[in-house]
């Protein structure tokens, strides 16, 4: 009798847990409908990283030679788009369709008046194709045409980001800058970071009995060989074991991806969700290396920050996407001053493939006009089991916050405080400091 009663007792307590919850998000509701309501979408832009891609090298490289294994057959020649990337492009495109429509930015099957969206990609097949993808899911019946300023595959200056200003107070002030990632150890210090994840990748590479082991009398990736190369009209680069650990970390990634069996994915290992992360933490700090030292940022970003800006200031645009590369974005959130953050649900914690940079201007029920940023990329698990996107099933979307700027309760920015943080991005590239023997494009 006492159990039965104890139970009874129970089963009460968790109905008014569950009426409780109920009724609290019912609370909640009118709130978060109330301020969806505040707002209306005016614009939106977008830079995106493109999706799936082949490795950068092919045979012959050092990345056949870093391991006796043999890596995934991959869909298409080196550092172009695979069939994956292209069908998980169209599904993202897919979605954002569903999401401008839902906005009321655009009603379904939407062709837009001249000028209305725009689509321009860096002139590389991976970045053209992604565009082009990505404009087929959004825009079925429209025939968009991507906007590119060269044949394939050429860089374009406004994604190419290479340094266009280099003097000898500057390639001092950014060795510095990227030195104090490494600690007290300074620059050297920065393959210390990593030493749990080069001693993984060296045993799932098999590196020991590698071809690059025996013709280099070297089965490890060192920790004191960093070296970062500042050159004008080229991209900041180095040379060292974090080059050479991030072609094999890029590499794994994308057969990640593209491998169903994540055993084969790792040339027979077992490897736990959180090994896979730090695989990728080796691209990342690599990224973060070349492209994120606020002094290089504003450098590299410059031309990019130009034509997003303008975009959000022309009065007829309701969409642009523009697509280029994780170096891309990484570089336009530095010099905006975005707030570190650590992307969940992805073992690519930066810049995930695929990803983009999403900006929305807002009209509010006020008559000012507001933005909010954005991150939206596919899980790992929607990459790797081609997940439909839905509305029910959405990629994830990740707010970015600005650094030294208050957003309103409902986490959106003045417009007018985000045009005055791009102006400040972009005025500080003719800050860079000056020497005798600078040089300038």
């Amino acid at each position: 009798m006492f159990f039965d009663g104890f139970k009874f007792k129970l089963t009460k307590l968790k109905v008014a847990i569950v009426f409780l919850i109920g009724a609290l998000l019912m609370s909640l509701a009118p709130t978060v409908n109330a301020a969806s309501q505040q707002y209306k979408l005016q614009e939106m832009v977008i830079l995106s990283r493109h999706n799936i891609r082949s490795p950068l090298s092919g045979n012959g490289s050092a990345l056949a030679e870093i391991t006796p294994n043999k890596w995934f057959a991959w869909t298409s020649g080196p550092s172009e788009l695979s069939l994956r990337g292209g069908e998980l492009e169209t599904l993202m495109g897919q979605y954002f369709r569903q999401w401008l429509v839902k906005e009321g930015l655009m009603p379904e099957n939407y062709i837009p008046a001249e000028g209305e969206f725009r689509f321009y990609a860096n002139s590389m097949q991976r970045t053209i194709a992604t565009a082009q993808y990505f404009s087929s899911g959004m825009l079925p019946v429209a025939n968009v045409r991507i906007e590119h300023k060269f044949a394939p595959s050429k860089m374009d200056p406004v994604f190419n980001p290479q340094l266009t200003f280099v003097s000898d107070a500057f390639r001092a002030e950014a060795l510095k800058q990227i030195g104090q990632m490494g600690g007290t150890r300074g620059l050297q210090g920065i393959n210390n970071t990593l030493q749990r994840e080069y001693a993984l990748l060296e045993k799932v590479l098999n590196m020991k009995k590698s071809d690059y082991a025996k013709k280099n009398g070297v089965d490890k990736f060192q920790m004191n060989d960093l070296e970062i190369i500042l050159e004008v009209n080229k991209e900041p680069a180095m040379r060292g074991s974090l080059k050479l650990a991030n072609q094999a970390s890029d590499a794994f990634i994308l057969q990640y991806y593209e491998e169903s069996d994540p055993v084969k994915a790792a040339f027979g290992n077992k490897l736990s969700k959180s090994q896979w992360k730090q695989i990728a933490r080796v691209k990342d700090v690599y990224g973060d290396v070349l492209f994120t030292a606020p002094i290089v940022a504003v450098n590299v970003a410059h031309p990019l920050l130009q034509v997003m800006s303008e975009e959000l200031a022309l009065p007829d645009r309701k969409f642009t996407f523009l697509c280029g590369h994780d170096s891309n974005i990484a570089s336009v959130l530095a010099a905006l001053e975005v707030e570190d953050y650590s992307l969940p649900n992805t073992i690519e914690k930066k810049t995930p493939i695929g990803s983009k940079l999403v900006i929305q201007k807002f009209i509010g029920k006020d008559g000012v006009q507001y933005a909010d940023l954005s991150l939206v990329y596919q899980t790992t698990e929607q990459l790797r089991n081609r997940t439909m996107l839905t509305l029910n099933t959405p990629p994830m979307i990740f707010p970015l916050k600005l650094k030294g700027l208050n957003a309103n309760a409902d986490g959106m920015y003045l417009l007018s405080d985000l045009q005055k943080r791009f102006n400040k991005a972009i005025s500080a590239y003719d800050a860079l400091p000056e020497d005798r023997v600078s040089q300038a494009a």
